[in-house]
């Protein structure tokens, strides 16, 4: 077999044994399913595992096996199951709730830990967020110091761990805490005191996301000397080009949520600069570039003096605009519909946060507030007030993001390709342009189906009743327009003399011509 016939990645996986943690996250799932389909000699995956809504860690394996995105592998391989074994534990507990005879299979087998566990809540509390990014990273770092064979620690963090850095570098940024002593303040601090702290403590981090990455970053840099260390900043994760489907998702994260909350016309405006590049990677090339650095650190070939970095982005092979992402996708989404619209799909970004709050208003609170009005006449519970609570916060914390920009170095990402054959660049794509167009279908399609579980044959219906809610919409605005301008009318005699004429332009017009007969 020549050399390009081989596959020096998955080769070097051969044999060896992975403990992850977020094995049950988006990645971790999308993680799991292509090491063991692309990588067929992997001796086991350990995947850290509570147990949750009353299913055990062994329940919940078996059920993620049934998910359409491991149908290839149950297909290729259906015994691959026995491999991935899950370890009863989570990572907010001492030794992340190992058992000592678990602790003691890691320490004698595992070569490979990719630590992707963790809170994804902007809105978490500080304690909470601590705990689980910073406190959790700490932990697993006390575990993987016991392991003797570990040749590859990868630690997953976010490419905006560092929001106060215009031009983000491909290297570790020191915070101006000491992560420990962080972890020491949320521990004793009562919660109301550390409240009223949080935003001085975290500044200049809008939340305290990002700033517990950061610190756990720190945390994962000073073990360099003790095992080979390397950390990995995915941008924002959207769905699949190809692998395991094209366009799964299982989440409504970030822009996932936007586009259900957009697409069912519950979300009619955002503050967003349009002319701002949007920072995304999909989730399957972020998963093969972690899959190669593993193998790159692990063989010493990351070519990095300090800790080796990758900031996972797709900005330097295809930059769009959230103006161009808006403007490509806004047909996909009227030609695929989601079920259960409460109104006409027609939101918009605004670069002003006036006009923003304006359109809120008139689009999202008046609505909300005349549709539980109607619930409580009907004796119904209200429901629309509380949605858009929730989506007033959760777009209040997007918006730091949406409204800046900043430059994203990933030489060590674009340079993974140099050091794979073509056999493993084929194997695993991450720098792949993929037709807009058609990814954004799979995108849309994929949401629709994975995440909010709505068969395709609806399409039809649903695309009849968009159709109905979209003149139910212009009648609206048409009513509010001319309910503006007689208001007008009646406060200035000139405009009076024009909503006259209006009228009697109109009546000429059926439907019109009876309304203002």
């Amino acid at each position: 077999m020549g050399e390009q016939d081989s596959s020096p990645v998955s080769e070097w996986y051969t044999n060896k044994s992975i403990f992850i943690t977020g094995g049950s996250g988006f990645m971790g799932k999308v993680m799991i399913e292509k090491l063991l389909y692309s990588c067929p000699g992997i001796k086991c995956i350990y995947v850290l595992l509570r147990s949750k809504k009353g299913k055990s860690p062994k329940k919940r394996i078996e059920d993620f096996w049934q998910l359409p995105m491991f149908e290839r592998l149950r297909k290729a391989q259906p015994s691959a199951v026995k491999k991935i074994i899950p370890l009863i534990g989570d990572l907010h507990t001492e030794h992340l709730g190992l058992s000592a005879t678990d602790i003691e299979l890691l320490a004698n087998e595992c070569n490979i830990v990719l630590h992707m566990g963790a809170t994804l809540k902007l809105e978490a509390n500080l304690k909470d967020a601590i705990e689980q990014n910073t406190g959790g990273t700490a932990r697993v770092i006390d575990v993987a110091r016991k392991m003797k064979n570990l040749v590859a620690f990868l630690h997953f963090s976010t490419a905006f761990c560092s929001v106060d850095i215009d031009v983000f570098e491909e290297k570790v940024y020191e915070s101006k805490d000491s992560p420990r002593e962080v972890m020491e303040i949320t521990k004793w601090l009562n919660p109301q005191a550390l409240e009223v702290a949080t935003p001085s403590i975290i500044a200049p981090h809008p939340n305290t996301y990002t700033y517990s990455k950061r610190l756990a970053e720190n945390l994962v840099a000073e073990e360099k000397d003790n095992f080979p260390v390397c950390i990995v900043r995915p941008a924002i994760v959207i769905p699949s080009v190809s692998e395991p489907v094209p366009g799964w998702v299982d989440n409504l994260n970030g822009p996932i949520g936007l586009l259900v909350g957009a697409g069912k016309g519950v979300i009619r405006s955002m503050h967003c600069k349009g002319e701002n590049t949007g920072q995304f990677i999909p989730v399957d090339y972020a998963i093969n570039a972690s899959i190669c650095i593993a193998y790159l650190v692990g063989t010493n070939q990351t070519g990095q003096e300090d800790v080796p970095v990758y900031n996972l982005t797709t900005t330097s092979i295809v930059s769009m605009t959230y103006r161009e992402i808006i403007d490509q996708g806004r047909n996909i989404v009227y030609d695929n519909p989601f079920e259960m619209q409460v109104w006409y799909p027609d939101g918009d970004i605004r670069a002003s946060k006036f006009v923003h709050n304006i359109y809120s208003l008139f689009y999202h609170w008046i609505p909300a507030i005349l549709i539980d009005f109607l619930m409580i006449i009907f004796r119904q519970k209200t429901f629309m007030l509380r949605i858009q609570r929730k989506i007033y916060d959760g777009l209040e914390l997007l918006q730091f993001f949406s409204v800046r920009e900043w430059i994203f170095k990933s030489e060590n990402f674009i340079g993974i390709l140099d050091k794979l054959n073509e056999k493993d660049q084929k194997k695993f794509p991450m720098l792949i342009v993929p037709p807009i167009q058609e990814y954004m279908l799979h995108a849309v399609l994929g949401t629709r189906q994975y995440c909010l579980k709505e068969d395709l044959s609806s399409l039809p219906r649903c695309r009849s009743k968009q159709k109905l809610l979209y003149v139910v919409h212009k009648m609206f605005v048409f009513a509010f327009y001319y309910y503006v301008f007689y208001l007008l009318s009646c406060l200035f005699p000139p405009v009076k003399i024009l909503f006259d004429g209006m009228k009697t332009g109109l009546s000429y017009i059926p439907v019109f011509g009876y309304i203002f007969s």
